[in-house]
């Protein structure tokens, strides 16, 4: 709810604080007073266009400054919460400043924002509708949401929102999956070739590391073999080694007997190395023999370390990598093999999601066409009263091409009306006129209040061009929507004015070079005296006067 107003040095107005409160608030005064300089200053509040004329003249800049009362629930603080503002505890100050220069600042509770952020804020706060200024009703964009929130079509939105976030999952896998099959499809002569070559060379894990060792080993050869001579010409049969083991072998046993116990390690120790010097020979001669036999495995092992290496090189990959490079390839052609039963299975998915989407939004859409009889219905009780007895208004619920299939579902949604018996509705703003318009945009704001909609509604001359019973129908529709939301209405109207809760008289003084406005708030007798101006022009009679009573009386 807008709680209060100051501007400063804009158009006629140097300095002004309103406050407001709920219900209806009317604005009178008389032609050229300054009633729309007021709306314009809200405007400029909310976002709405900026002119270096609407600078006062001889000040270097204007300001506006509009504070609104809301609690934590609304959606003007998910869109400060989504741009990392600083919680509003309740209460959101939107102001700007306009230079002389026609450069503008933007303020949210004395933090800049961009004037598009504020925009956002402010279009979730008020709305502002005039006789040539009916942005909301005019765009079809809002159409849809209008409806669905009369209708009250949750569920099946988030229905839809939800089969629409798995069809886009669905198509968005069976692209890759159609992208992968065909860039498989492209490549398949190469990887066969790849894997014929790499499955005859056969590469093993760890292969390289056991290669090299070996080699290594067969590349010392000619100095294991000298070692090995030289140590069995050292132990060998030319070597006396068996003589010097057997002289002191028979030495021991001639002394056994002198002292047994003594002498026993030592022939056990003898005998011992007897052996396993035998061993050491044996173990010599075969090494000689081994290292001498395998000069051909040397070769061997280098074509086969060579082989390796290209083939690591020509894939670029390390050598210990290749036989995982063979699983891949070997994975990937195998999935070429099975690709038309799997790129089957992802297009069954696709379609099945395709049939759940096209379902939800068939419920949805026959639940917004029952929506939209109900709808024509009730603003068609609301058209006669407001002089417009010859008007049909009708919302037309027409199919979406399949392109522009949404998480929104397949209808489009239009708001259309007929001003004269028998033409065919069309476009609201080709077919109204201005003072119809703004009379249709308030039977569409009486039927589709809502508890969540902006809190303020603002009306321009709501009434204008009508009179009598008709000026007083508008202004019990005015005081209807006024139990559900915020409203302020610029009015000429004294049946209309006569009604409100709050009243604000906008005046105007001429100066010599200048001129200014000023607004006051009346009380009951003031009120009184202005609804009889209103009534009787310049002036004001007891006749007048009287009916100013009445008519407080009956809006009362």
């Amino acid at each position: 709810m807008l709680t209060g107003l100051s501007i400063r040095n804009l158009v006629l107005i140097e300095a002004l604080d309103l406050s407001f409160g709920s219900g209806l608030t009317a604005l009178t005064g008389e032609t050229g007073a300054g009633k729309s300089i007021l709306l314009e200053s809200l405007g400029l509040a909310l976002g709405g266009r900026s002119d270096a004329r609407f600078v006062r003249r001889g000040a270097d800049r204007a300001s506006v400054s509009a504070s609104f009362e809301i609690d934590r629930r609304h959606p003007a603080g998910t869109v400060l919460a989504e741009q990392g503002l600083e919680g509003h505890d309740g209460e959101l100050i939107l102001r700007r400043i306009l230079g002389a220069d026609g450069r503008s600042r933007a303020f949210v509770n004395d933090q800049p924002v961009s004037v598009s952020l504020l925009r956002s804020i402010g279009s979730a706060l008020a709305e502002i509708h005039g006789q040539f200024d009916q942005a909301g009703l005019l765009d079809t964009a809002n159409h849809r949401q209008m409806l669905d929130n009369f209708g009250g079509h949750l569920r099946d939105l988030a229905a839809v929102a939800d089969a629409w976030e798995r069809l886009t999952a669905a198509r968005d896998a069976l692209d890759r999956a159609e992208r992968d099959a065909e860039e498989a499809r492209r490549d398949e002569d190469y990887l066969r070739h790849v894997h014929g070559e790499l499955c005859e060379l056969a590469p093993a894990a760890d292969e390289e590391e056991t290669l090299a060792s070996e080699r290594a080993r067969l590349a010392n050869s000619g100095k294991l073999i000298e070692a090995a001579h030289e140590a069995i010409a050292a132990i060998g049969p030319e070597s006396r080694t068996d003589e010097a083991l057997g002289a002191a072998a028979r030495a021991l046993e001639k002394a056994a007997a002198l002292a047994p116990d003594l002498l026993q390690p030592a022939v056990a120790a003898l005998d011992r190395a007897t052996i396993e010097l035998g061993e050491v020979y044996s173990a010599t001669v075969e090494l000689a023999a081994r290292a001498d036999a395998e000069p051909e495995r040397l070769e061997t092992i280098d074509d086969r370390l060579a082989a390796l290496r290209d083939a690591a090189r020509k894939h670029r990959c390390e050598v210990g990598q290749l036989p995982f490079l063979l699983d891949r390839i070997a994975q990937r052609l195998a999935s070429i093999d099975d690709s038309s039963g799997a790129l089957a299975e992802v297009r069954r998915l696709a379609d099945e999601a395709d049939l759940a989407y096209r379902s939800a939004a068939r419920t949805l859409g026959k639940a917004r066409r029952a929506a939209a009889d109900a709808l024509d219905a009730a603003v068609a009780r609301e058209l006669p009263p407001l002089k417009l007895d010859r008007a049909r208004f009708v919302t037309r619920v027409s199919p979406l091409d399949d392109r522009k299939a949404s998480a929104n579902g397949l209808d489009r949604i239009a708001f259309e009306v007929a001003t004269t018996p028998g033409a065919e509705p069309g476009p609201i703003g080709r077919i109204a006129s201005g003072g119809e318009l703004a009379r249709i945009m308030l039977a569409l704001k009486v039927v589709l209040a809502q508890d969540d909609g902006p809190g303020t509604v603002i009306f321009d001359e709501v009434d204008s061009g009508v009179g009598g019973a008709t000026a007083a129908a508008v202004g019990e529709r005015l005081v209807r929507l006024g139990a559900q939301a915020q409203v302020l209405v610029v009015t000429h109207s004294p049946q209309v004015a006569a009604r409100a809760q709050q009243h604000w008289r906008v005046t105007r003084t001429d100066r010599d070079d200048s001129a200014a406005a000023s607004v006051s708030l009346l009380d009951a007798n003031q009120r009184q005296e202005e609804i009889a101006r209103m009534l009787s022009g310049a002036a004001v009679t007891d006749e007048a006067r009287a009916a100013a009573t009445a008519l407080m009386a009956t809006g009362s």
